[in-house]
């Protein structure tokens, strides 16, 4: 039996592995325990951004205060409203032109923060 799963492509044998978990969780009834293993990913994955995004502050925190203040106000507030926004599609949900405003407004915080970025870095 070894030997056939290590003879088996990988991709087939990734698919079996998933339909062998999909079935313990029908069979025993555990719908409602992945449903909370869910839940506890999405915060534990919010929480690792938020890490990683505090991480990238606190190196550069120093630069982005010999900013303007109104260069600083733009793009922390550009920050905040995007993390917002994400926050707000996660647990809120979003379905037709909802989605579209999503996506609207982490393109133009996105360019507001790289706009003043860049605007910052630019040494004419």
């Amino acid at each position: 039996m070894r030997g056939f799963f290590s003879r088996m492509h990988p991709t087939l044998r990734g698919l079996l592995i998933l339909a062998a978990i999909a079935a313990v969780i029908v069979v025993l009834q555990l719908e409602a325990t992945l449903v909370a293993l869910l839940i506890l990913a999405r915060v534990a994955f919010l929480l690792a951004i938020a890490f990683f995004v505090y991480l990238m502050w606190r190196e550069r925190r120093e630069g982005i205060a010999a900013w303007p203040r109104r260069a600083q106000v733009v793009f922390y507030g550009a920050a905040i409203l995007a993390v917002a926004d994400i926050g707000v599609y996660w647990y809120g949900g979003a379905v037709g032109l909802q989605i579209l405003a999503f996506v609207a407004v982490l393109v133009l915080c996105g360019l507001a923060m790289w706009r003043t970025w860049r605007d910052q870095h630019t040494y004419s």
